[in-house]
């Protein structure tokens, strides 16, 4: 299949005039018929990767989606976009899933979403056999895998369909999994000599703050005054945690709800509805809400206690900043929620060995609360993607600890792994380097290593400080499938064997209660800056108003980022709007006039009051003349020539206005201009053609014959 089409899709489509990386190796791979496991961050483009093949391969793609929230989300933002998709899951009435059956057979449909259990089931597998299935795309893959953070039984049943299908590809998208994940669902899912796509997990747009949780409520009520009328998830330990944060902001003034398991199901999904079509900004949750949303708007994503474990948090963060806009995300943590997730797991019902996984990487979040190395750089290391450098927008490094030479440190514990044999755990590791007479010490004969007492000089508490910085800069690794032991990686191996230095932060004492955060600093606003905040708030209100008459979550019709560009560019034609990123055909057909007609009477506005607004000017001049005006009294009331004023008029009617331009230029001089314009190399200069012509013709006239020659050349190209 030629990537050509898959570029046009995406342009037709979705709006997009480029791939996103990877997303064009991925959707290649699946062209050529291949397994494939795909990591990406949350935001990152998964979706199209299976969404790109699906509209552009003859057949229907089948996709396996653990919420019927998320299939609902999914199946309207295609069908916005022109293609035509459905779900078949329990909210359907037995007419409503037959109509979507005979749909699929007639070959209606491009992309059928399906939960888990509707999938495996005894009375899908007839039709399932009776389609022309092009792929199966099974999302949120790491719900497969036992090692991974969500673990779904029904989810291990998938393995049937290589089995049952063994010619059609599977695709399996996550946005978080570890190496042992990762490994796993390659196996549950018995995929056959997949290709793995790791995208980069990086988030740049999403600031990363960390914060002790005392004050906290005071601490985050300062955080939303900065913040007003944003969108948001604040995650709660618990849910009578999270009732009782929606009463309080609400009291404060602040808009918000809560979710969670044991609201009632019609509740839960008007608190749901009202958040994607915000009508409610804030929503306090437990992490049962927000994997089923798809809401590209959302600003902020705060983390009212600690949460279980990194893959958890970074899933839950990239809920924010999916539109690529800037972010935040913010985390309180205290020891108390430490303690109440142990309980927790020590008193759930599963096996020894999952307790002891879930309390490591409890622990391993406890660590990156309290490590004074860069929040991004510890996070991407975690999931195997090296990140040298400060990333600059985390709270480490705007405000940096003090850090020394560590390489020593770092040395003596680097090779106290090595000589154990990679054999012991984080606490085990300091009794060795403190010179424990811990017994365990002595029945593994580790008090006969080198390093056994080396590391005298620093207490309990501060080397685990310093091992902790060590584990998220990379420079060793914990193996959860191996009774957590410490491994030496090869960023470490640089520093054992290589020469290679690094920089430690100095150990602390316990950190005091923070400060109340501080909203940020007003600054004033240039008027362009004020002007394209004016029309963005138009624009906002326009889609808002288009999104209740067709009932769609605003973000459906246009993201915000599309919003943005439509203010700072202020399209004026249908050819300048699809050039905006999220316009796709299908979108300009249903919404372009109302968009452009609001643009061009807000330019139209700030003309008649005297403002000057750039990149509008043609517009303006155009508008004058359609109003009667003559290009000399055009030039004369703008204070601009008339040269110029003839430019302004004849860009327009190459942007594809209608405007008469026999009275600046004949026919016959018309044929006879372009019949030179061969000669010259675009842009075309104007004197070289004036001299050519011996100055038969005026410049007017020849800038007339360019411009009919561009706009006709433009609509060949369509």
């Amino acid at each position: 299949m030629n990537l050509n089409l898959a570029s046009a899709a995406l342009k037709k489509y979705f709006g997009f005039d480029q791939f996103r990386p990877l997303q064009a190796d991925i959707i290649r791979n699946v062209f050529d018929g291949k397994d494939t496991l795909v990591l990406m961050p949350t935001g990152g483009g998964k979706s199209l990767c299976y969404q790109i093949p699906a509209v552009t391969l003859e057949g229907v793609a089948v996709v396996v989606s653990p919420l019927i929230a998320l299939m609902k989300d999914q199946v309207e933002g295609l069908s916005a976009n022109g293609i035509p998709a459905a779900f078949i899951n329990s909210s359907l009435s037995l007419d409503q899933q037959r109509n979507v059956e005979n749909a699929l057979m007639a070959g209606y449909v491009k992309l059928l979403y399906v939960s888990p259990e509707k999938l495996v089931s005894q009375n899908f597998q007839p039709l399932l056999k009776r389609l022309k299935i092009t792929l199966f795309a099974i999302d949120e893959a790491h719900c497969i895998s036992a090692w991974g953070h969500d673990f779904r039984p029904e989810y291990t049943q998938l393995r049937f369909l290589k089995a049952q299908f063994p010619g059609i590809p599977v695709i399996a998208l996550t946005a978080t999994a570890d190496k042992l994940t990762r490994k796993d669902i390659i196996s549950q899912l018995g995929l056959a000599d997949p290709s793995v796509f790791i995208a980069s997990f990086d988030r740049p747009n999403i600031s990363l703050t960390v914060r002790p949780g005392q004050k906290r409520f005071e601490q985050m009520v300062d955080f939303l005054k900065s913040r007003q009328n944003q969108s948001g998830i604040i995650y709660c330990l618990s849910r009578k945690g999270c009732e009782s944060l929606a009463e309080k902001l609400n009291a404060r003034g602040f808009k918000s709800d809560f979710y969670h398991a044991e609201v009632p199901p019609a509740r839960r999904s008007k608190v749901q509805e009202d958040f994607i079509n915000d009508r409610t900004p804030i929503i306090c949750a437990t992490i049962a809400f927000g994997m089923g949303i798809d809401k590209s708007n959302v600003r902020f994503v705060v983390h009212y206690n600690l949460p279980r474990n990194l893959e958890g948090y970074y899933q839950e963060i990239g809920r924010a900043g999916r539109d690529g806009l800037a972010s935040d995300a913010l985390l309180f943590f205290s020891y108390a929620d430490l303690l109440s997730y142990r309980e927790m797991i020590d008193q759930g019902e599963a096996g020894a060995e999952q307790k002891a996984l879930k309390l490591a990487k409890l622990e391993r979040m406890y660590q990156f609360a309290e490590a004074p190395v860069c929040r991004r750089k510890t996070v991407l290391n975690y999931f195997g993607e090296p990140y040298d450098g400060q990333c600059g927008n985390c709270d480490v490094c705007k405000n940096p600890p003090r850090h020394f030479d560590g390489t020593v440190a770092a040395q003596k514990a680097l090779s106290a792994i090595a000589r154990t044999g990679q054999r012991v755990g984080m606490n085990l590791l300091v009794d060795i380097l403190r010179g424990s007479n811990r017994r365990e010490i002595f029945e593994h004969n580790y008090h006969q290593i080198k390093t056994y007492g080396a590391g005298k000089e620093y207490g309990y508490d501060d080397w685990l400080y310093l091992l902790s910085q060590m584990l998220h800069i990379g420079l060793i690794e914990i193996a959860y499938d191996d009774h957590n032991c410490l491994r030496v990686t090869d960023e470490g191996k640089k520093i054992l064997f290589d020469g290679k230095k690094v920089s430690l932060a100095m150990p602390l004492a316990k950190p005091k209660p923070s400060e109340r955060m501080s909203a940020p600093k007003v600054v004033e606003k240039s008027k362009t800056q004020l002007q394209k905040e004016e029309l963005l708030a138009r624009l906002q209100h326009l889609r808002r108003e288009m999104a209740i008459q067709q009932g769609i979550p605003p973000y459906t019709l246009f993201s915000d980022v599309t919003l943005q560009q439509m203010s700072e560019r202020r399209p004026l034609t249908d050819a300048e709007i699809l050039e905006i990123e999220g316009v796709s055909e299908r979108k300009l057909q249903l919404y372009g006039d109302a968009f452009i007609r609001e643009i061009r009477r807000f330019v139209l506005e700030k003309s008649a009051s005297g403002e000057r607004l750039t990149g509008s000017t043609h517009f303006i001049t155009y508008d004058m003349y359609m109003n009667g005006k003559s290009v000399e009294e055009i030039a004369g009331e703008r204070g601009f020539s008339t040269l110029t004023i003839m430019n302004h008029l004849a860009t327009m009617y190459e942007r594809g206005e209608l405007l008469q331009i026999d009275q600046w230029l004949s026919p016959e001089a018309n044929d006879i201009i372009q019949g030179a314009l061969p000669l010259f190399e675009e842009p075309f200069p104007l004197k070289p053609i004036f001299d050519h012509f011996s100055e038969r013709y005026s410049y007017d006239e020849i800038r007339w014959a360019i411009a009919d020659y561009r706009r006709a050349r433009e609509t060949a190209t369509k």
